[in-house]
């Protein structure tokens, strides 16, 4: 009887699904969940456009010696900003809130794998940063007269800073909601560095404006290395004259990236909780 019954468990277990599978499944709930949320969809898609809007009339002038205008400086900065947000921001927030509402120990108890779950996650911020993007190169080429990549070395090097830029951040973004104790604090635990950094990296303001130590402090993080790249993908090269470096530093960037990564793997595995630090 017990070899029966140890039998016809391992059948059952072998027509579970995978985790690849359960995660795809799980991200398409997920996507389905956020266009339900219209007031989500509106703010997200339209925040960084208004911005880039916004900054490109108030500071678009054409910039002496590079060829370029401030305004399409705005819109790979904004671009690489849009990355950020749709995954450190929105991961941070939405993980913090469903621990709260023990969404997570709920699933937790479930037979789905853990990695399910993260995979969802994964998908739905894949999904809404591409489309964010494709939204911000159209509004910037239309607009703004910013040159896509003439050749296939520019999409590869706008494609690595892309997948490395997303990873880092969204793993940041899953280590940051393990800080807020609660729901409710969790918008200003996330929000608060995130518009810092952007103040910092050269989002808002352009980086020969900023001092110094602001520069240096903002070279830590990813979100500076995203901005530089990204302009060095849809800028001239006459452009990168106002690089602390002179230069675009793409090995740089793929280092400090890819270091980015790897420390948020690890913070994740450090920090990540399925149950409020009150639930015990």
């Amino acid at each position: 009887m017990t070899l029966t019954t140890e039998r016809a468990g391992d059948r059952t277990a072998a027509r579970l699904p995978g985790a690849w599978s359960l995660g795809l499944h799980q991200g398409a709930q997920e996507i389905r969940q956020f266009f339900r949320a219209r007031e989500q969809v509106v703010f997200t898609f339209a925040f960084p456009i208004v911005f880039l809007f916004l900054f490109a009339s108030i500071f678009g002038d054409a910039m002496e010696g590079t060829g370029t205008t401030a305004s399409q400086h705005y819109v790979a900065s904004m671009i690489a900003a849009g990355i950020m947000s749709t995954s450190f921001q929105s991961l941070g927030i939405s993980i913090a809130i469903e621990r709260d509402e023990h969404v997570l120990r709920r699933l937790r108890a479930t037979p789905m794998p853990p990695a399910a779950y993260f995979l969802g996650k994964v998908w739905l911020v894949l999904f809404t940063c591409v489309l964010e993007t494709a939204a911000l190169l159209l509004f910037g080429t239309t607009l703004y007269d910013v040159e896509l990549p003439a050749d296939l070395s520019g999409w590869l090097t706008f494609g690595w800073i892309f997948v490395l830029g997303l990873t880092g951040c969204s793993l940041l973004g899953i280590a940051i909601s393990s800080v807020p104790r609660s729901g409710k604090s969790t918008t200003s635990v996330v929000v608060l560095p995130f518009l810092v950094l952007q103040f910092i990296s050269g989002v808002y303001i352009l980086v020969d404006a900023l001092p110094d130590w602001m520069l240096t402090i903002g070279a830590v993080f990813p979100l500076k290395w995203m901005v530089q790249g990204l302009r060095g993908v849809f800028l001239p090269d006459a452009a990168a004259v106002l690089e602390p470096a002179g230069s675009w530093e793409f090995g740089r960037i793929a280092l400090v990236l890819a270091a980015w990564c790897v420390g948020g793997l690890v913070l994740c595995l450090l920090t990540f909780r399925w149950k409020n630090r009150d639930d015990g």
